[in-house]
């Protein structure tokens, strides 16, 4: 973890999630404990409002770990999306790129939920990412990525709905994700699969269900599918990943994949009928830095690592009086900011996005610049 204090602004970075999970937390709470929460919930009940103690919080925001998906990385996956020469082995990189963008979920933590306006700024080399809470009810985060370098756009618009079934809780993913390789014309559209939490009978945490990317430029999809253990252990594989690459107009399979996105993935070419390791998540794990502040002035007050850093800090010492103070701070806060709002009848209005919604709930967002600027924190290449 890096703490920076100067001129009274607190600045709190902690290590990105490592292929085991992340090291700076205690083991997994008891299910007795975690089972307790949802005592007086009944199945189906939408757990978007609810109030998660300090005890359970990760110490970093929900855009703190979006955004570790993107500048986190081992292997720079993404830039070899772009440096691909036939549209096929680029299409190949954007899904090895896509299954790297998990992050292994650990039992019994949560990251906190952003506040309204909330920001998250960090650059990577000649990649910049910017993240913002653009809606608070109900929660939607919006990012927008770019190397202009490599002439990369990532626009994600994300909205997590968790529900309680009564022996799970399935956060379900929904938003557009955008990859565009502007030197190439292509855009990769995809969506997220959904995270499952088990409770009973055997407690555990998965990422679970479809994805699909597209790409109309080049005329290709790829359909996956990520697995789970049944709910008893039996039958099942840990993280798998399996599906297909097709064309888009004949729907004929091209390659075929199979793996763990925890380990590797192979591809089998349906022609040649040769075998290829596409995905090694050690590559992408491997050596992965804490961020660091390379501009404490540029740092903005909305940054996540600004808003939380008294909660994560009582959180690292277990101060869990602290941490409730801390956390109380900020929401009441919050709570006075739309006060102010309703009495001035204001309409808060994101800075780095403009917001739609279409008919069937739908929300989508657009950056309002071009290209994201460098960040005030940095992620160290050695």
């Amino acid at each position: 973890m890096v703490t920076i204090i100067k001129d009274e602004k607190k600045i709190f970075l902690s290590r990105p999630h490592s292929i085991n999970g992340d090291s700076e937390v205690d083991s997994p709470k008891s299910i007795q404990r975690i089972s307790s929460l949802f005592k007086n919930i009944k199945p189906g009940f939408d757990l978007t409002n609810f109030k998660l103690p300090p005890l359970f919080n990760l110490p970093k925001s929900h855009l703190q770990c979006y955004g570790e998906t993107v500048y986190c990385m081992g292997t720079d996956m993404l830039s070899r999306c772009n440096q691909a020469d036939s549209p096929v082995d680029r299409f190949i990189s954007v899904v090895a790129w896509n299954i790297s963008t998990l992050r292994p979920p650990i039992f019994g933590f949560a990251p906190y939920n952003p506040i309204l306006g909330e920001t998250h700024h960090v650059s990577r080399a000649n990649l910049n990412v910017l993240l913002e809470q653009i809606s608070h009810h109900p929660p939607v985060s919006a990012l927008h990525a770019t190397d202009e370098k490599q002439k990369i756009q990532l626009i994600w618009c994300q909205q997590c709905v968790p529900k309680f079934n009564g022996i799970a809780v399935v956060n379900e993913v929904r938003g557009k994700r955008q990859l565009k390789l502007l030197s190439r014309g292509e855009t990769y559209e995809m969506n997220s699969p959904d995270l499952l939490i088990r409770i009973l009978p055997t407690p555990g945490v998965d990422w679970d269900g479809d994805v699909r990317i597209r790409c109309p430029e080049n005329g290709l999809e790829a359909e996956l599918h990520y697995g789970h253990k049944s709910f008893l252990g039996l039958r099942g594989s840990h993280r798998s990943v399996k599906g297909k690459i097709l064309e888009t107009s004949t729907k004929r399979t091209l390659f075929e994949f199979n793996g763990n996105w925890d380990r590797t993935v192979t591809m089998k070419d349906n022609a040649s009928r040769k075998l290829t390791v596409i995905y090694n998540a050690e590559e992408v794990y491997s050596g992965l830095k804490t961020p660091i502040v390379n501009d404490l002035q540029g740092v903005l007050s909305t940054e996540s690592a600004a808003v939380w850093s008294e909660l994560s800090e009582a959180l690292m010492r277990h101060d869990w009086e602290k941490a409730n103070e801390a956390k109380n701070a900020v929401e009441e806060k919050q709570r006075e900011l739309l006060r102010e709002r309703e009495s001035k009848g204001e309409t808060w209005v994101p800075q780095h996005f403009t917001l739609t919604r279409n008919k069937d709930g739908v929300w989508d967002c657009l950056p309002i610049h071009q290209w994201v600027p460098p960040a005030p924190i940095i992620v160290p290449l050695s």
